[in-house]
């Protein structure tokens, strides 16, 4: 499974990326709003690249889209979708390696990756829930065209304290109506 845009290609995770994701989210930066801590070992690194390896990305649950730059072959970072309700609704988070934050790479993924869900796949509706104190992921939802269904106060303890979820959803309808993302 390969999804791609002008600068980037979504694909399987291969074990020679293990080195470079437990480089990545080793980071204590990258991993704050994320569900593993820093470090991430690279034990951990090549499990989760063997793990992913044998996922189907069309089935129910969790699948980890690998992010590499088209022109240098590097992984940049994830975007994982986790499909649910019948295969109708789908969830995403991504996360992108410091040293390619900024350039347009996680908007370009998501963007893909959306476009895929609603578009191509024919799902009804993506939506992503993120610590609102998260505000690089909450504006590049909202770029998108993700609509901002609500704030959770203290809805989770998380890494040692309670933490504010928000909720961004957007609909096939909405998706397909906005030409401009």
């Amino acid at each position: 499974m390969l999804l791609e845009t002008d600068r980037l290609i979504l694909r399987r995770f291969r074990a020679g990326d293990a080195p470079v994701l437990a480089a990545y989210r080793s980071d204590p930066d990258v991993a704050r709003y994320q569900s593993w801590d820093a470090p991430f070992s690279l034990g951990d690194a090549i499990a989760f690249v063997a793990e992913a390896a044998r996922l189907d990305p069309g089935r129910e649950g969790w699948f980890q889209y690998a992010v590499e730059a088209r022109e240098t072959g590097e992984l940049v970072g994830d975007v994982g979708v986790n499909r649910g309700d019948g295969g109708r609704q789908a969830e995403l988070g991504f996360t992108l390696a410091p040293e390619h934050q900024g350039r347009g790479y996680a908007t370009e993924a998501v963007r893909r990756i959306v476009d895929f869900l609603l578009v191509e796949e024919g799902l009804h509706r993506v939506r992503a829930t993120l610590d609102a104190r998260n505000e690089r992921s909450a504006r590049l939802l909202e770029r998108l065209g993700f609509r901002r269904e609500g704030l959770c106060v203290q809805a989770g303890r998380w890494k040692g304290e309670w933490t504010d979820d928000l909720l961004y959803a957007v609909l096939a309808s909405e998706w397909s109506r906005s030409s401009e993302r």
